[in-house]
């Protein structure tokens, strides 16, 4: 039998659905969902599934997603985001809301090293949410802006969403690095703006005016680690190295930081930390693999021309386009994790955004900014999850907190949407050949 588009839609989408609501892990989910299509059609055989799952796994730029998450593990084992505290407490701890803006500005820093929220959260959290309690903060505000603040992880450069983008789309990942610069500084304003509120609405505490003393001190701390951002955007905005040799360089970069600079990891500390590494990467390429199958199905059923055309009929416009392409980014990371929804969905809107004369980068930056909230909303919620078990509440107990966090960097998304230049400038100017 020949499997009609709105069939295969609905076995595909109506499966996947119903599977995920049955607490299928989402990896595995995407992939059961393509197996009644499969066996239907007879164009297609199982093979086909393996195959495309193997196409997807055949590319060098992947390579770059375990060692940014190696680089990222090493920086929290070597006590290197300890240096990055330091040097974030001399610099913004001066503020009313002292800890509040440490967390922020920490985060910020790890984001340009490790290109991980999971890993932000998970190793800023264990330090600044008890650190953050102890000094008189509410612990829902303290889980909730570690959360929040994480997010910046994959926005700010280098991204492991921004190399999976890059690669699935064949979009410059160092003009991709470049254009996320800018919104991710602005949403670590928006949140240290949203910090000095907080701090005078509830007399949050002032950590004190650090002297010249200490700020060359937690400087001289922290100047190797800040080296690593460097190596990594410059050597590919440079076109000395690419995403995948960069990430080896700031994985080896860090292991060296961390055996033989500071000596705060051992060669016992190797086998857990390359552990966590496998178990992590696994999870995501295992996700990239069964996404790319499903997504490859849907492009086979023209499922996207299908899209583009009603999209297109119904006249929305730039604006209106990418209003709703973030509305279904931000609605699909509600429930499912960054890298599938970027194979699946941004594969299908990438030919909306072009017919709507949407810039690929700017279509990126869109995409990825609103999928980065989805790591702080439930049910999914990732670094949510991880924050608010180091703070031993329940997700519930703080979504106040974080739906207020949330409200101001919605806005820096939505100015990024009216203004496109906001992410493009630095691109433009740094990465001219990118936009020839």
């Amino acid at each position: 039998m020949i499997v009609s588009t709105g069939l295969a839609c609905a076995i595909l989408v109506g499966g996947f659905i119903l599977l995920v609501a049955l607490r299928i892990p989402v990896a595995f989910a995407l992939g059961i969902a393509t197996i009644p299509v499969v066996l239907l059609d007879l164009r297609l055989t199982p093979f086909i599934v393996l195959d495309r799952m193997f196409q997807s796994y055949n590319s060098f730029i992947l390579l770059a997603v375990p060692f940014f998450l190696l680089a990222a593990n090493l920086m929290n084992s070597g006590k290197i985001t300890d240096k990055l505290i330091e040097l974030s407490r001399v610099l913004t701890g001066w503020m009313p809301g002292g800890l509040g803006h440490v967390n922020v500005a920490v985060s910020m820093l790890f984001a340009g090293i490790s290109g991980s929220s999971t890993a932000d959260a998970a190793g800023c959290g264990k330090i600044l949410i008890p650190a953050m309690v102890k000094e008189g903060y509410d612990t829902r505000f303290a889980i909730a802006l570690t959360a929040c603040s994480s997010v910046m992880g994959v926005i700010i450069p280098p991204s492991i969403l921004m190399i999976v983008w890059g690669g699935v789309m064949q979009t410059s990942v160092g003009a991709l690095f470049l254009a996320g610069a800018t919104p991710g500084l602005m949403i670590g304003a928006a949140l240290m703006a949203t910090v000095y509120g907080y701090a005078k609405v509830y007399d949050y505490p002032v950590i004190g005016s650090p002297t010249l003393c200490d700020l060359w001190t937690a400087f001289k701390g922290a100047f190797l680690a800040l080296l690593t951002p460097l190596l990594v955007i410059g050597g590919i905005v440079g076109g000395i190295v690419t995403p995948t040799e960069s990430a080896i360089i700031a994985a080896g970069y860090a292991l060296i930081l961390g055996m033989f600079v500071y000596r705060t990891v051992t060669v016992r500390d190797l086998g857990h930390i390359f552990y966590d590494t496998g178990r992590f990467a696994s999870i995501s390429l295992f996700a990239i693999g069964t996404a790319s199958a499903f997504g490859w199905l849907l492009a086979f059923y023209n499922v996207p021309r299908l899209i583009v055309g009603v999209m297109t009929a119904l006249e929305f416009g730039s604006f209106g386009t990418a209003l709703i392409i973030a509305a279904l980014f931000l609605f699909f990371g509600l429930f499912i994790d960054a890298i599938p929804t970027i194979i699946i969905l941004g594969t299908v809107l990438l030919p909306v955004a072009q017919a709507a004369d949407i810039h690929p980068v700017v279509f990126a930056i869109i995409g990825i900014i609103s999928l980065a909230f989805g790591l702080v909303t439930p049910p999914y919620g990732l670094c949510l999850l991880i924050s608010a078990s180091i703070g031993g509440m329940n997700v519930v107990q703080v979504m106040r907190d974080v739906a207020i966090i949330l409200a101001p960097m919605l806005l820096i998304l939505l100015i990024v949407i009216l203004v496109p230049d906001v992410a493009l400038w630095l691109p433009k100017l740094l990465m001219p050949e990118s936009f020839n």
